[in-house]
């Protein structure tokens, strides 16, 4: 079974301000869908916490990684930096359907500005979600319909 991981970023969830309603959406997508996966991990925001757990959870073997929060255009909002940091090779496509499909179910949807990424020689998947529940459970079908193919392609599959 392959590994996935849901880091939520959010900094009042790590502080213990507020529950993390978005990162159980994507653990229970991923489980249905066959992943297995941990419950969520929250770290606070900002670039440096999100890389750490990124590297973490690449260095424990995790092939799809998804982050929930983060993604706006607040002072805090760094995820897309951190992830920067770690993948080798975008996947503009899928970054690029899920702002679409945001933007057609409420405006703000276009403000994201998540990435998604392949981690070289590791052969790795990162996709940032937006924070809200919502979002993540509009976002989560988009990536499950092509992380079994990226998969297999890092892993030497053919086309």
């Amino acid at each position: 079974m392959t590994r996935a991981a849901v880091i939520t970023v959010s900094d009042r969830s790590a502080a213990g301000d507020r529950e993390d309603a978005s990162g159980p959406v994507a653990v229970a997508a991923l489980r249905e869908a066959g992943f297995e996966c941990s419950d969520a991990i929250v770290v606070p925001d900002g670039a440096d916490s999100v890389e750490r757990a990124l590297q973490a959870q690449i260095v424990a073997g995790v092939k799809l990684i998804v982050t929930t929060g983060g993604t706006g255009v607040g002072p805090r909002d760094a995820t897309p930096e951190g992830t920067l940091r770690i993948i080798t090779r975008e996947v503009p496509g899928i970054a690029e359907e899920l702002r679409r499909r945001g933007a057609a179910e409420k405006p703000a949807g276009m403000l994201t500005r998540g990435i998604a990424g392949v981690v070289d020689p590791h052969g790795a998947l990162v996709v940032n979600l937006p924070g809200s529940p919502r979002g993540v459970a509009s976002g989560m079908p988009v990536l499950l319909s092509v992380a079994a193919h990226v998969l297999d392609q890092l892993g030497g599959g053919d086309h």
